[in-house]
């Protein structure tokens, strides 16, 4: 049996250590300016994160991604710190999936890396290749990561992870609200806001609510979800107000929620009639701009409903002609530019960049008629397995089962994606959180094969049934 270490030996370093850095800091000042304390302080934050590796990285990859998106002065440090942190993660968790040899590598992930492939082409034969393989390199590393280290996160622990991710949800919008209402715009644009409170926020909110135990947390949820409605409401971006009203209509009529539905509906026109009562001149400005600004886009009612996105779907079809077998190259658009390189918010390193107006117009754009079928295939097997999902509730009622809000998750993607491109764009922090959390889904749904009607709370110690903790991982 070994000796414990003598307490001088523990407390030396600990008194000796503050002493020998300010002497350091006093003869060497230029190694301890912002930069390098920056990066020390994120060497510190990963040596720790790799040590609680299932608790603590999946929060921080999503931080990550999440602070370098925002319109804050900590932005600037994580835009190359993110994709550090995400290649350690996907490192450590391919380590760790090696070791324990009890995760199953279905289709779902060899169609991903056969993704990453066909991209891999697209940028070979682009006019900017440099810039192109880049992309690949990130999308290949957000994959590895979902693939390995996002299914680490939840394996054995599902009852904190789901109630982390609750959690996570009204933290941040609460924070996004907050800041809001006090006139900043953290998110960067109206797009982005209505994106994440559609396909993040009000999804998982509502089946917060639907689990609530308490009267406090359910009223606490309720608020929440109203103030994620209201913000993406306030982002007036259409994609993002579809996404969200077809996804917790869906949730509560697959679960039979009608009272609840209901009483949504009959709120929201009290609200209306009591503000077209009240002031009914305000209402009629308002009623007019939103008819500008959001149905139609200032465009004009010649135009039609969508004909803002005319121009952009146009122009993505032109460059689909004149590169139908291989595209332009992940990540970039041929638009007779020069290559060069700055900061977006729903990409990375952009080379030349161009509006699709669509997620699958864009991929189509990018890897052309050779490369996009793995793609679509990947759509395919999460859109196939929300609808056996919804399916499951529909016949049970139960939300108590991981894939329940996974499923809404997705959904909204897939629908918001329709309209904005971002689904295939690794550097936006919605990329990553939708992506890794789809690597979890396949994980899980499958398990509604053999899950019942009985009640399944995630976040007591009984929460996961034997059947379901143990489906999970060997899949």
């Amino acid at each position: 049996m070994s000796k414990p270490l003598p307490k001088s030996i523990v407390v030396a370093p600990l008194i000796l250590g503050p002493l020998v850095l300010a002497l350091f800091a006093y003869s060497r000042p230029g190694y301890f300016s912002q930069t390098y304390l920056g990066w020390l302080l994120l060497f510190e934050c990963l040596a720790a994160a790799i040590w609680f590796y299932r608790r603590i990285f999946f929060p921080l990859v999503i931080m990550a991604f999440l602070f370098a998106g925002v319109e804050l002065p900590v932005g600037l440090i994580w835009l190359a710190a993110r994709w550090a942190i995400l290649g350690v993660g996907a490192l450590v968790g391919s380590a760790i999936m090696l070791r324990d040899r009890k995760y199953r590598i279905g289709s779902f992930h060899v169609l991903a890396m056969f993704a990453v492939l066909a991209a891999l082409v697209s940028a070979a034969v682009s006019r900017f290749s440099s810039v192109s393989f880049l992309k690949v390199l990130s999308l290949l590393t957000l994959f590895i990561y979902a693939g390995t280290g996002a299914r680490v996160a939840v394996s054995g622990r599902e009852n904190r992870f789901f109630a982390g991710l609750l959690t996570g949800c009204e933290f941040f919008v609460g924070a996004v609200g907050a800041a809001f209402f006090a006139g900043l715009d953290v998110m960067g644009n109206p797009n982005s806001l209505g994106a994440v409170m559609a396909v993040a926020g009000a999804p998982i909110l509502l089946w917060g609510v639907l689990v609530s135990e308490g009267t406090w947390v359910r009223r606490r949820r309720i608020a929440l979800f109203s103030l994620a409605l209201y913000l993406t409401f306030a982002s007036r971006a259409r994609a993002s107000m579809a996404a969200a009203f077809i996804c917790c209509v869906l949730l509560c009529v697959a679960l039979r929620k009608y009272r609840m539905l209901v009483n949504g509906m009959i709120v929201i026109a009290i609200v209306v009639a009591g503000a077209a009562i009240l002031r009914p001149e305000q209402f009629s400005n308002t009623v007019a701009a939103l008819t500008d600004t959001v149905i139609f886009k200032a465009k004009g009612p010649n135009e039609g409903l969508l004909g803002s996105r005319l121009s952009p779907w146009q122009a993505a079809i032109d460059s689909i002609r004149n590169h139908f077998w291989f595209g332009t190259g992940f990540g970039t658009s041929d638009n007779g530019q020069d290559a060069t390189e700055e900061l977006g918010k729903f990409s990375t390193m952009v080379a030349t960049s161009a509006e699709h107006g669509s997620s699958y117009l864009e991929i189509l754009t990018w890897v052309g008629m050779v490369g996009v079928l793995p793609f679509v295939v990947l759509i395919v097997i999460l859109l196939r397995k929300v609808v056996e999902t919804v399916v499951w509730m529909r016949r049970t009622g139960n939300a108590y089962h991981p894939a329940v809000p996974l499923a809404m998750v997705m959904l909204a993607g897939m629908l918001h994606a329709c309209l904005e491109d971002w689904l295939f764009a690794p550097g936006y922090h919605l990329c990553v959180f939708y992506w890794s959390l789809a690597f979890i889904f396949v994980d899980y749904a499958p398990a509604l094969a053999t899950a019942d009607s009985r009640n399944l709370f995630f976040w007591r110690a009984q929460a996961i049934q034997p059947s379901l903790g143990e489906v999970a991982p060997s899949r």
